[in-house]
């Protein structure tokens, strides 16, 4: 066992699934926005959003949104989306971080546009793993004004094929989720086990 130190950290993304937010811009048409803070209980998933971006915005005019999960191989995609945002004029404080603004964010991605069964934001046909969801509550903290709490309830999932067992589950050996590690994109490592409460 190796000694501990305390350290400072500039960041904690310390290992959490990437998610693509499709969320309705005011002209109809779909942004997309990279996150990579969630957690799921049950039928709800929560994601964090910083305060000045599209996808609150949109949130708050059209609650609802698809949860897109993109496998390992598509990181480049992902990141071709990182220094992108929906918001015109783009906000100063991302433009000190180097974002600029773009609409076209599926073609600028190489990602293709997919109807979504309920909800208006269109799914990114890439993505195996794709969660249409509505909003239940937006919080903002009261200790910090850059971020805000997004509650949602999935509604309706859809996954590809190749990541199904022949009982409709998902199979973990199949499944390749992209992971954000220390703002470096990882993939998964092989398996260690699983809890008894694994359906596969």
């Amino acid at each position: 066992m190796s000694d501990h130190m305390q350290i400072k950290p500039k960041i904690l993304y310390y290992g959490t699934p990437v998610l693509l937010l499709s969320t309705l811009n005011e002209d109809g048409s779909t942004n997309i926005s990279p996150l990579s803070s969630s957690w799921a209980l049950g039928p709800y998933i929560i994601l964090g959003l910083g305060i000045g971006g599209k996808a609150f915005e949109n949130l708050n005019r059209n609650p609802e949104c698809v949860i897109n999960l993109p496998a390992q191989h598509l990181w480049e995609q992902v990141e071709k989306l990182a220094p992108l945002t929906g918001k015109h004029p783009v906000p100063e404080m991302k433009q000190r971080m180097g974002f600029r603004y773009c609409k076209a964010k599926f073609s600028e991605a190489g990602f293709t546009p997919q109807r979504s069964a309920v909800v208006r934001p269109e799914r990114i046909w890439e993505c195996p793993l794709q969660i249409e969801a509505r909003v239940k509550a937006i919080r903002v903290p009261s200790y910090s004004g850059e971020i805000v709490i997004v509650e949602t309830e999935s509604i309706c999932v859809h996954a590809s094929k190749e990541i199904l067992t022949s009982e409709g589950y998902i199979d973990p050996t199949k499944w390749k989720p992209l992971i954000y590690n220390f703002r470096h994109y990882f993939g998964l490592g092989l398996p260690m086990g699983k809890t008894f409460r694994a359906e596969v």
